[in-house]
């Protein structure tokens, strides 16, 4: 189906609601007493959104809002993993001491603007949507970044997200309007089409997709740009920080696989793809994962502030989801996304962990981390190792089936060196994940080393997470089978 704008709403459900809440929660800022209230709502809210998300799937597929975007399964399966991202930024938010008092209206207002503009990041099939959503979504999360006024790193994180963000969004529109000026088109499907009659127009489009890439790999913290996000990460409250690692990420993702796939690329029928004639763009892509995955783990190594250190951590994953992306098939695709899924648990669970450390220490250094589990906080303890183990891909985790589905695309490709780098850099890895759970269980607590007190909600949640990561390390069709499934892009 191709639709118009005014039919379109009838299949928009999900961002509808989102809308709504919006501007239903600002007015009910002006006479609610107890502001806790409105992130009741909005986390009922963005539940409602997530369930709307997910009734799409199996049903109608098609172009909406003439063809700015489309509702196809790969579009529901990042609505999802979006909806579950700010579901768990609301939760933390709700029992997060840094952001008490803190304007919650204006607050619960931006993270689900913020998402709004994801959902159309996840389904943007024309270059001017794909454009408004990003920067959307970036101007919101540069005041969610800097939202702790009266906090000087909070504020500093907020400046340099904003003029990283600011160029990386001009050397975007810049390759955008090149392929504009090649194709006569904004349109995914047209432009491809236009591109591959061109042939002889190889470095023009190459230039034009780099360019384009500082925009993409940005929002992903990508090699090389990637500079804004420890220094973000670490300034950010800390749930804006889980909210940027998962759901800042994973739309980011879904902007470029939607771009460079059925945008740009060629499907063969047999589950593969074929780049662009002259147009080398998986070479390109193989060197900054290699590169993004080095990096981040590397620089990783010498960070105390935990913080900065699961930032680095954040830069490193995006280098291995881009395993999956450079093959060229859907084997690989079904392995990145089946990754997404994963470290949207074991990632978002560090980051609840690490709130409550910050609630009840007032620290986020290695230091705050100190004997936890002689001090109270035994459970919280346990399950961060769990998750920072399926970090570092060991069994029987999920991390471990993630990184298993990423390599296996990898090798049956024949990407030897690309298989050999990321396995070096997941034994890196490892190291600075154990310095975390060797503070935990093999250095003793000192005097004045506060204990854990008891946080049942977010205890509740990070439960949830642990039993996914533990459960899909040994249970993981049906997740996999979902990424299957999710591999259809309508008009391809």
């Amino acid at each position: 189906m191709d639709l118009g704008n005014i039919e379109s709403l009838a299949y928009s459900v999900p961002e509808l609601l989102l809308a709504v809440a919006v501007v239903a929660i600002l007015m009910l800022d002006l006479f609610v007493k107890r502001k806790d209230v409105l992130g009741v709502i909005a986390l009922f809210v963005i539940v409602l959104a997530t369930l709307a998300a997910k009734a799409q799937g199996g049903g109608d597929q098609g172009w909406l809002f003439n063809r700015m975007v489309a509702l196809d399964s790969f579009a529901v399966f990042f609505k999802v993993i979006l909806g579950l991202a700010s579901f768990g930024t609301i939760w933390m938010s709700l029992g997060s001491k840094e952001l008490e008092n803190e304007h919650p209206g204006e607050y619960y207002v931006l993270v689900l603007a913020s998402t709004l503009g994801m959902f159309y990041m996840a389904s943007a099939t024309n270059l001017l949507m794909a454009y408004l959503a990003l920067e959307f979504v970036s101007q919101t999360s540069y005041i969610l970044s800097g939202f702790l006024r009266g906090n000087r790193r909070s504020s500093e994180a907020a400046l340099k997200y904003l003029i990283y963000g600011g160029v990386a969004s001009a050397a975007m529109v810049y390759g955008m309007s090149l392929l504009f000026g090649l194709t006569g088109s904004l349109d995914y499907t047209i432009l491809g089409d236009q591109l591959s009659a061109a042939g002889g127009n190889g470095p023009i489009v190459f230039i034009a997709i780099a360019l384009m890439l500082a925009g993409f790999g940005y929002k992903i913290a990508m090699v090389p740009f990637h500079m804004w996000a420890p220094d973000v990460y670490e300034g950010a409250p800390l749930p804006i920080t889980a909210f940027l690692a998962v759901g800042s990420k994973a739309a980011g993702i879904a902007l470029l696989v939607r771009f460079f796939y059925p945008g740009i690329s060629e499907f063969n029928g047999d589950g593969t793809w074929t780049a662009l004639e002259g147009v080398d763009w998986p070479s390109l892509m193989i060197l900054a994962s290699m590169a993004t995955m080095t990096l981040g783990n590397l620089a990783a190594l010498r960070q105390d502030n935990v913080k900065r250190l699961l930032a680095y951590s954040s830069v490193a994953h995006a280098g291995y989801m881009l395993m999956g992306f450079v093959v060229l098939s859907d084997d690989g695709l079904t392995a990145m996304l089946f990754y997404t899924v994963v470290y949207y648990l074991m990632n978002l669970g560090a980051f609840m962990v690490l709130l409550m450390v910050l609630n009840n220490s007032g620290r986020e250094d290695l230091e705050g981390f100190r004997g936890l589990a002689w001090r109270g906080g035994a459970l919280p303890a346990a399950a961060m190792a769990i998750f920072l183990f399926s970090l570092a891909g060991l069994p029987p985790f999920a991390g471990f089936i993630g990184k298993f589905y990423l390599f296996a695309a990898v090798v049956q490709e024949e990407m030897w060196l690309l298989a050999v780098v990321g396995g070096l850099n997941s034994v890196i890895a490892l190291y600075y994940y154990a310095r975390i759970v060797k503070a935990m269980y093999l250095e003793n607590p000192v005097d004045g080393d506060p204990i854990m007190t008891s946080d049942l909600p977010n205890s509740i949640l990070i439960g949830v997470m642990v039993t996914g990561t533990v459960v899909f390390g040994v249970y993981w069709a049906p997740v996999v089978e979902f990424a299957e499934q999710s591999i259809q892009f309508w008009g391809r």
